[in-house]
């Protein structure tokens, strides 16, 4: 587990006084001010960040220290990080999808069906992109109880009992 959870993104400018356009991935979005300093992904850079109000695909937000529309162009595509500690504790069966990434995936028997890549949300649920040795192709695994009976994050590995026929020698 990282020090650091992805908890939003920098869609661009938003305006010409140095707002920007950001993206919330936080369960409560608009929460994500809370959870400042916000950081750059290698730490470079932090940020607070307040809230001006919602647009079309998140939020209209002021950073500390940007001020310049320019400034806030250069932004764009900027990953935002909140230290772990700053973030609410998780119920039992919740995780960060930062956890998530890189444990290995075992069947109900043992044997290791590979790693995970990803993890996507596209409003369904998430799915658990799946990349591994023995697989032709990338396979997305829906995360629910039924098809992911057992999240370890102590051991770093995730137990899986996938849809008939999901992994190619099924």
């Amino acid at each position: 587990m990282t020090d650091r959870v992805c908890v939003g993104a920098i869609a661009g400018s938003f305006g010409v006084r140095g707002e920007v356009r950001l993206k919330s991935f936080c369960a409560e979005p608009e929460a994500i001010g809370d959870y400042a300093p916000l950081f750059t992904e290698d730490g470079s850079r932090s940020f607070t960040a307040r809230i001006s109000r919602p647009v079309k695909g998140g939020f209209a937000v002021r950073l500390s220290g940007v001020a310049t529309k320019e400034q806030a162009d250069a932004l764009k595509g900027t990953r935002l990080f909140a230290d772990r500690a700053a973030l609410p504790e998780l119920a039992d069966d919740e995780y960060y999808h930062a956890d998530l990434i890189g444990m290995e995936v075992l069947d109900t028997g043992g044997r290791s069906l590979g790693h995970v890549h990803a993890v996507h949300d596209h409003g369904a649920g998430d799915l658990l992109e799946i990349h591994g040795p023995g697989l032709k192709s990338t396979v997305l695994l829906p995360f629910t109880n039924a098809a992911v009976p057992t999240v370890d994050l102590g051991a770093r590995r995730i137990i899986a009992d996938p849809p008939e026929g999901l992994f190619s020698d099924d």
